[in-house]
């Protein structure tokens, strides 16, 4: 029987803020549900699609890297930067607090992933091997 591998606190903080960052998507996706009207009904249910698929796809990541699954990282990255540019674009006075929290977000995200410990970690060959 094979053992976890030990997840450093870099890794578990990225892996935990990806899986909040899922439960969100999620929760936009059923809001959007919730709201669909017979004028935007074709919208509504692709918006609802695709945050739920975004959610499922961010939240099997999560639940990768808590595994110290190699490839869980690739997509997490390119979730940070899509975030880190609506971050970017949402940064007028109405939604500066919001653009702050999703860069914030995106950065510590990013800084687990590529820290020395996590690196480490998901560059073992066999993942399933104790450290």
């Amino acid at each position: 029987m094979s053992e976890t591998p030990r997840i450093p606190p870099p890794l578990v903080v990225a892996a935990s803020v990806t899986a909040v960052e899922a439960v969100v998507m999620a929760g936009l996706g059923l809001l959007e549900l919730a709201n669909l009207r017979a004028v935007r009904l074709t919208m509504g249910v692709t918006t609802t699609a695709f945050f739920l698929a975004a959610a499922a796809g961010l939240g099997w990541c999560a639940w990768s890297l808590w595994r110290a699954r190699r490839w869980a990282r690739g997509p997490v990255v390119m979730a940070q930067l899509i975030v880190l540019g609506l971050a970017w674009n949402l940064w007028a006075d109405p939604t500066r607090v919001l653009s702050a929290v999703l860069a914030v977000v995106g950065v510590v995200v990013i800084a687990g992933l590529v820290h020395p410990a996590s690196t480490k970690v998901l560059e073992v060959d066999d993942p399933d091997r104790v450290l």
